[in-house]
């Protein structure tokens, strides 16, 4: 794997997602039911244009787009903020890899580690950081793991069948990984 870069999520790439939510690997843990593109539109614009509270990127290698992750502050989505209990300061985060030659090749956790130290930590300035998989995404807990998120607590969120498994991070948890030899 090259260098891993990020870069804003643009109106053009709406295609490529659509094509990545619609497949299996993307389906099992992020979209179930598939998306039309009216729908991806739908859902992804308002993040684009900044009308919705989330910032949308694609991750690249060697300036391949690979998958996607967002950001937002948690108090930003009310409803979710209220049912786990977070402050201020604290970001969401959310990702897949959509290319699936890249899905389990070890991507993940340098990809979260890069996008909490450039973005989540740094240009949008969050102090710590959540991630809510489901229970049983046992690969993604050990990517988020890898990554140096640890367990907080379980979470029951309104239209959710199952809790959520919420691990966070802190700005200092980051730093504090990356002295370690």
């Amino acid at each position: 794997m090259g260098p891993i870069s990020f870069r804003r999520l643009t109106e053009g790439d709406l295609p490529l997602m659509h094509r990545w939510l619609n497949t299996p690997h993307v389906m099992r843990w992020w979209n179930s039911g598939g998306q039309t593109m009216a729908e991806v539109a739908e859902k992804y614009l308002p993040y684009i244009t900044g009308a919705a509270p989330t910032e949308p990127y694609l991750f690249l290698c060697e300036d391949t787009p690979v998958g996607y992750i967002q950001t937002y502050r948690i108090n930003h989505w009310p409803d979710y903020a209220r049912h786990i209990g977070v402050d201020d300061d604290t970001a969401g985060l959310d990702l897949f890899i959509g290319q699936p030659e890249f899905v389990g090749q070890g991507l993940g956790p340098a990809v979260i580690r890069a996008f909490l130290r450039e973005v989540v930590f740094g240009s949008f300035g969050a102090r710590s950081c959540v991630i809510g998989p489901a229970e049983d995404n046992h690969a993604a807990i050990r990517a988020y793991a890898k990554a140096g998120f640890r367990f907080w607590k379980r979470a029951v969120v309104p239209g959710e069948s199952t809790p959520e498994y919420l691990m966070r991070i802190t700005v200092a948890d980051l730093a504090e990984e990356r002295a370690t030899p």
